[in-house]
């Protein structure tokens, strides 16, 4: 588990989603009120998904104010599935796995703690397989 967690507020913009994505190099961002209480998560896929193409009839303009003007609490996706911090690590990996996700957030209660990745697994798995511990 990553904790603390990297976190964004739920009245932040689709820019302020992408722009700490791109900061802190993470492709999940769990969305919190009140800078505790998670109430939904925004993927880079997300993000990708509601930007317009560039190649259709849209301006520069147009563009950029989408991502201004789109508030995280239209696009996000609400009530994910979480874990709770003693959740074995078998247990999660299943359902990372089984509802194909890429993220777990971590909650105690209805407060974010850390989130769990797909990455966070492939890490214990290279561990346990023998591998140094990557940097």
């Amino acid at each position: 588990m990553t904790s603390p967690a990297s976190s964004i507020e739920q009245d932040a913009t689709l820019l302020d989603a992408a722009l700490t994505m791109r900061r802190s190099g993470f492709r999940h961002l769990p969305i919190v009120h009140g800078g505790e209480k998670l109430v939904g998560v925004i993927t880079d896929r997300d993000i990708n998904r509601f930007a317009p193409s560039l190649l259709g009839n849209v301006s520069q303009e147009e563009y950029n104010a989408i991502f201004e003007n789109t508030p995280l609490a239209k696009v996000m996706t609400r009530n994910p599935i979480t874990v709770l911090p003693e959740t074995p690590m078998r247990e999660a990996a299943a359902i990372l796995h089984n509802r194909k996700l890429g993220c777990l957030p971590v909650v105690e209660g209805e407060k974010l703690v850390g989130i769990i990745t797909v990455t966070d697994m492939l890490k214990v798995l290279h561990r346990l397989l023998g591998g140094a511990d990557p940097a």
